[in-house]
Formats: C-alpha cells, structure tokens, sequence
C-alpha cells in the first residue's frame, strides 16, 4: 500500500508539545484574567448556518469564508467571534441577564492567503459586554484595566493602550463639512506611522481626497495634539461648542481616561491618541489598539471598541456593546519567533515520573495514586526498559522530579526523590517528598508565560 506524506495544511499551527504547554498556560492566565471580571466562559458552534453567519453579507468576509454545503445545508465555519456572539444573544435575549459579560477564546477560520504570522486557523481571545437598550459609559472605561491587567499577568509591561473615541473623530470631520470623506481620511490618516507628516499631507490634498490645503492643516493640527492625557485633554476642550457630537465623545473620553487611577492603569500605559480609529463602519464610541513598545511592528496586539448594535441583523432590540479581541496565535506565533515566551515554563506532562525499580509496579502504583490525590500531576512509568533509557525519556519530556522506588526504598519506607534541574538526589518520606514536590509547584506557578526584551 501506497503511503500518503504526512502534512500540515499552509495557514494552520500544530504545536509539538513543548511549545503547546506554553500556548495552554498563555490561555489560562487569560481565562483567570477575565473570570476576574465577572465575564462568563462562552462556546459557540466553529460551524454556523451560511445565511447566519454573512447576515451582513459582502465585501472581503464573503471572499474569505470557508463555506460548504451538507445535504441541504448551506454551512460556514466561523470567521470571528463577534457574529456568533450577536446570534447568541439574540437568540437567547429572553434567558440572559443584561449587561451579559462573556469570554471566549476558540478558532476561527478565513481562507486568505497564508503569509508568516497571518493564519488560516487561528485562535481569538474575546471578551464583550452586552447591554439591553442601554450600556454605561463606565463600561468602557473598564476595559483598559482588563488589558493592563491581563498583559501584566502574561509577563508584559512595556506596553501602551492607546484610546480614542470615534464620535470626537466624526464629530471633527463634520465640524469641517467633510462627514461624506470621513471614512477615506480616516483610512488615510491610519498611515501616519508609516509615511510620515508630509507624505499624508500630499495624500489629504492629492486627486482622491482633493481636500483644501487650509483643511489638511486643520486634520493634521488635530491629530497631532499630544503630551500628557490631561494636556492632550485640555487641549480638545478647544474644540468644545463647535459640534454636539464632537462634545459628546469629549465627555466619554474624558471620563475612560479620568478613571485610569481608580482602575489601577498608570498613566505610562495609557495614552489618549487621535489617530487610532479602528473598524471605520463598525465601532461608534471609545476604540482600543495595544501596542508593544519594543516591538511597533507587531502592531495591535489586543484592540476593539465599542459598537451601538450588536445583533442588528437578527433582532429589533437594541444591544449596544463594548468588547476587546486577541488575535492569539498571532501574537504566539510573533512572541515565539522573537525569543520572548519565557523558558522557565513546565512543559512536561506532569510535575513528576514515578520509576518503579522492582518487578513488581505495586509499591509505584500506590506512590503516583498519594501523589495524585495531593494534587500533585503525576506519571506512572511502567515499561520495560534499561535504567538509561528511563532516565532519557525523564530528560526528554522535562519532568521537574522523578521518583525511584527500588528494594531499599520500599524497605525504608521512603522515595527517591530526583530534582532533573539540579541533579540533587534525597530518601525522603513519601509525605515530606510531596511537600517539596507541591512547593515547587507553588513557585512555579508565579513564573509568567512571556519574557520581556532584556535591556542593553
């Protein structure tokens, strides 16, 4: 029989198990991070009806999907978890809770072309909450804490949350008379970072947007107010009077900056900039974009907004909402390729690998099942093979400690305890040895999944 070559599809990650044990650490400090806030975990179908799911329907999300049909059914997998989210909640309106508080980290699919760190299958880390009518501005003020919590748990510090709130943008624009060209400013103004002052200032007056040189100054003036929150803030209030929109997004955005303090952001990591817009279409209030200040070519690494109707397309009832996404395995994928997920992480399996030396297994047994019942993970070696090759599958795998139970030990009543890391070799108690055993654990525990760019 003719064998098949083994692969792995282009655009699709499969992890060895080393490098998986620090993607699953990485998702638990996020899923600790957002149980901390009052959001619940969420699990929505990865394949959803195709008329469902492209409600909206159009533009370069129809090009991407992974569309099929079975039997009668016109299928899609899911290509974020926002849609699947506002199908929930509109079809489960009547049994929820408002505001409704959710996580979710799970894949998603977009059939683009697979490029080095952009991903066919990847995963999403969500967070969003959902208001019945109404959602308070307090909301989003909240969000930036969750970003600063969750990165500073990873083991990241040098970071920027940059906040802008998109009605102070369309309130300028209109202020200006160029509401019908805001989008198109907008998406230009997006490329400051990239071509510099001058260049946009060509592009804003050039044949596309053909906009007045007194104008373009204006644009540019705006966008680039900086300093301090309070001075950028202060110097917004300039503006005040000109434009009821531009005011109302003024006050929320003061209010998400002024509660910075009360939420335990510092100020280093937070920063009013009037260039961050986001999805031009999409959000209406405050928007998010994070930034890795050693690392700007990343770009975002958490961003979002917030959005005035979630479920537009499948209900009449108005539910606004606020929410942040990680694009995850992006982020691991840059993070690994640059050194920086922390190789103090436990990778193996199991804290520790009980080695019966004895033919019979019994005394081992009954040495992993105590371990186990302390909590402790524990591996149960059982196969016949030399001592070497035990102690190079011990090795191979990473096991912390390896317990040896032999004739003396058994007669001793005591273990064999290995620290792999050391060499360090003790007879201690089976009790004793799962204290040091679960100290280490606890030791451990404290080590972040992300180590940041050592400084020169």
């Amino acid at each position: 029989m003719e064998k098949i070559k083994p692969r792995t599809l282009s655009g699709f990650m499969e992890l060895l198990p080393a490098e998986q044990a620090k993607m699953d650490k990485i998702m638990a400090a996020l899923r600790e991070n957002y149980s901390l806030y009052g959001f619940t975990a969420l699990d929505t179908p990865v394949i959803e009806s195709a008329p469902v799911l492209l409600a909206k329907g159009g533009g370069e999300t129809e090009k991407q999907i992974y569309r099929f049909t079975k039997g009668d059914s016109d299928l899609a997998l899911r290509f974020d978890l926002t849609v699947p989210l506002a199908k929930y909640v509109a079809l489960n309106y009547a049994s929820l809770a408002f505001p409704f508080r959710r996580y979710q980290i799970g894949k998603v699919y977009r059939g683009e072309r697979a490029q080095r760190g952009r991903f066919r299958e990847f995963y999403q880390a969500d967070i969003d909450i959902i208001g019945d009518g109404k959602l308070d501005i307090m909301n989003e003020a909240e969000i930036p804490s969750i970003i600063y919590r969750t990165l500073i748990s990873l083991g990241l510090t040098r970071f920027r949350i940059r906040v802008n709130n998109r009605k102070v943008l369309n309130g300028f624009y209109a202020m200006l008379g160029l509401s019908e060209k805001s989008g198109d400013i907008m998406r230009t103004v997006d490329k400051l970072d990239k071509i510099g002052k001058e260049k946009l200032r060509e592009l804003l007056i050039g044949e596309e947007l053909m906009l007045s040189e007194k104008d373009a100054d204006e644009i540019l003036g705006f966008i680039e107010i900086s300093g301090t929150n309070s001075e950028v803030l202060a110097a917004l209030e300039n503006y005040r009077g000109r434009n009821e929109l531009l005011d109302t997004g003024l006050d929320e955005l003061g209010t998400v900056a002024k509660c910075l303090g009360a939420f335990g952001v510092p100020e280093e990591n937070f920063a009013v900039d009037l260039t961050i817009a986001r999805g031009l279409d999409y959000y209406t209030g405050t928007v998010y974009e994070t930034m890795l200040l050693d690392y700007p070519e990343i770009g975002s690494v958490c961003s979002g907004g917030r959005y005035d109707n979630l479920a537009e397309y499948y209900t009449d009832k108005q539910l606004p909402g606020v929410g942040i996404s990680i694009g995850l395995t992006r982020l691991f994928y840059v993070l690994s390729e640059q050194g920086l997920l922390s190789d103090e992480t436990i990778t193996a399996p199991a804290e520790v690998l009980v080695i019966p030396m004895t033919d019979s297994p019994a005394a081992a047994v009954e040495t992993a099942t105590f371990l186990r019942n302390k909590g402790i993970r524990t591996q149960l070696y059982c196969e016949n093979k030399k001592f070497k090759a035990k102690m190079s599958y011990a090795d191979k795998m990473g096991f912390p400690y390896i317990i040896l139970l032999g004739e003396d030990e058994i007669s001793s009543n005591r273990v064999s305890l290995k620290n792999m890391k050391s060499g360090e070799q003790e007879a201690l108690g089976l009790e004793t040895a799962s204290e040091k055993i679960l100290a280490f654990i606890a030791e451990s525990a404290k080590v972040k999944p992300i180590k940041e760019k050592e400084k020169n």
